[in-house]
C-alpha cells in the first residue's frame, strides 16, 4: 500500500484539497495521512468539520501577529519529524501559501516526491500577489507532479522548463467542492439572512498588496457607490487581519446599506455568492467560483494569475482606482445588456471532475514508479 500525505494550513487549501482527499480515500491501495500546519486555525476548524476531515497531525504554527518568517521557521522545525515518522511515498500540497511552500521544501529536503495541486498560476510580477507569486514558483521547482488547472497554467510551467510529462491539466478542485456543497445551500439559516436586501454586491478584500492606501481607496469608493445607488446593498465579510478590519470599520461602519459581517463559513459564502448581483473582490477563489453561479467579477487587482475569466469577459481588472471601480460597478447596476455580457454558463476553471483526475493520475504514478 502506498502512503500519501496531504498537507494544508489555510481555508482555501482545505476547500480545494477536500475533494482530493475524498477521492484518494476511495482507492484501497492508497493510505491517506493528513497534516495541518494550522496557519489559519480559526478559519480552518469549521471547514474540517464541514468536510469531515480530522488531521492526523497538527503542527500548530499559528500565533497572533507573527511574520511569514516565523510561520516558515516553525514548519521547517516541526514537519521533518512527521515526515520521518510517516515516510510518505508522496506529499501533496495545494496553491501558493507559505504553508504549501515550506512543506514542499521540507519534503524535497527529505528527498520525498511532491505533487502540486493548482500548479502553474502566474502573474509574472514578483510582488503581485505577495508572497504567493514566489511561493508557487518555488513549489514548481521542487514538485514531481504538477496538476495545472488550465491550459494556460500548463504553458506557464512549460515556459519555466518543467518536463511536459510531469504536467497534467485537471481543472480546479474548487469547482468540485462547490458542486458538492451547492445542493445544501437552500437549507442554510444564517442570522444575517433577514438583513439581506434583494439586490446586493458581495465584497471581499484581504490581499497584502491592498493593505493601507489601496484599501482606503476601495472603501471610500464603496461609499460613493452606495450613495449613488440607494437601492443597492453592500455585503462585506471582513477578514480577520487587523490591518483590514481597522480600515474597513473606520470608513464603512454604521452606514446605511452597508452590512459588515465577520468571516463566514464556506457554505454561507457560497449562499451569498449565489444570491448577489455581482462580486467585488481581490480573492482568487471567488474569481474561480463566481462563474459557476453566473456572477460577474470586478477584480480589485492590477494583475491576476487567473486571466481566463478576464479573457472570457466575465471578470474585469479594476485595481484600487476609484474612478474605474465606480464606473464598472455602475454599469453592472444600470445596464442589463452590459451585465449579461459578463455572465457565462461555462466556468473556465473547472468542470467538477478535477479531483477524480488527480486521484487517477496519482494512482498511475505509483504504478509506473
Amino acid at each position: 500500500m502506498k502512503k500519501v500525505m496531504v498537507c494544508f494550513g489555510t481555508r482555501p487549501e482545505i476547500i480545494k484539497l477536500a475533494p482530493v482527499i475524498k477521492e484518494l480515500n476511495q482507492n484501497k491501495k492508497i493510505k491517506v495521512v493528513s497534516c495541518s500546519t494550522a496557519q489559519h486555525v480559526e478559519m480552518l476548524e469549521p471547514l474540517l468539520k464541514m468536510f469531515a476531515i480530522i488531521p492526523d497531525y497538527n503542527l500548530g504554527v499559528m500565533t497572533a501577529g507573527q511574520s511569514l518568517s516565523e510561520i516558515s521557521e516553525k514548519i521547517f522545525a516541526r514537519l521533518p519529524n512527521v515526515l520521518e515518522k510517516e515516510k510518505p511515498d508522496l506529499v501533496v500540497v495545494q496553491g501558493d501559501t507559505t504553508s504549501a511552500c515550506c512543506v514542499a521544501q521540507v519534503a524535497f529536503q527529505a528527498q520525498m516526491k511532491v505533487a502540486h495541486v493548482e500548479a502553474g498560476l502566474r502573474t509574472h510580477a514578483k510582488y503581485f500577489p505577495y508572497p504567493e507569486e514566489i511561493n508557487r514558483k518555488i513549489i514548481g521547482q521542487v514538485a514531481d507532479i504538477h496538476f495545472a488547472p488550465t491550459e494556460l497554467a500548463r504553458k506557464n510551467l512549460l515556459f519555466e522548463g518543467i518536463n511536459q510529462e510531469a504536467i497534467f491539466v485537471t481543472g480546479n478542485t474548487i469547482v468540485d467542492a462547490l458542486i458538492e456543497l451547492r445542493p445544501k445551500l437552500k437549507s442554510l439559516n444564517s442570522v444575517f439572512l433577514n438583513k439581506l436586501k434583494d439586490r446586493f454586491i458581495l465584497v471581499t478584500v484581504h490581499r497584502r498588496e491592498n493593505h493601507g492606501i489601496p484599501l482606503e481607496n476601495i472603501c471610500r469608493t464603496i461609499r460613493q457607490i452606495i450613495t449613488k445607488h440607494k437601492t443597492t446593498q453592500i455585503v462585506f465579510p471582513v477578514h480577520l487581519n487587523p490591518q483590514v478590519q481597522v480600515t474597513v470599520e473606520k470608513i464603512l461602519n454604521n452606514i446605511d446599506n452597508i452590512l459588515l459581517l465577520p468571516p463566514l463559513p464556506y457554505g454561507e459564502m457560497l449562499f451569498l455568492l449565489e444570491r448577489c448581483q455581482f462580486v467585488l473582490t481581490d480573492s482568487g477563489g471567488l474569481q474561480e467560483e463566481a462563474p459557476s453561479f453566473g456572477k460577474p467579477v470586478l477584480v480589485l487587482r492590477t494583475v491576476t494569475e487567473r486571466p481566463e475569466g478576464v479573457e472570457m469577459g466575465i471578470a474585469k481588472l479594476v485595481g484600487d482606482n476609484p474612478a474605474v471601480i465606480e464606473r464598472e460597478a455602475s454599469k453592472l447596476l444600470k445596464d442589463d445588456i452590459y451585465y449579461h455580457s459578463m455572465v457565462s454558463k461555462i466556468n473556465p476553471y473547472g468542470d467538477g471532475k478535477a479531483a477524480k483526475r488527480i486521484a487517477k493520475i496519482i494512482s498511475k504514478f505509483f504504478t509506473s514508479n
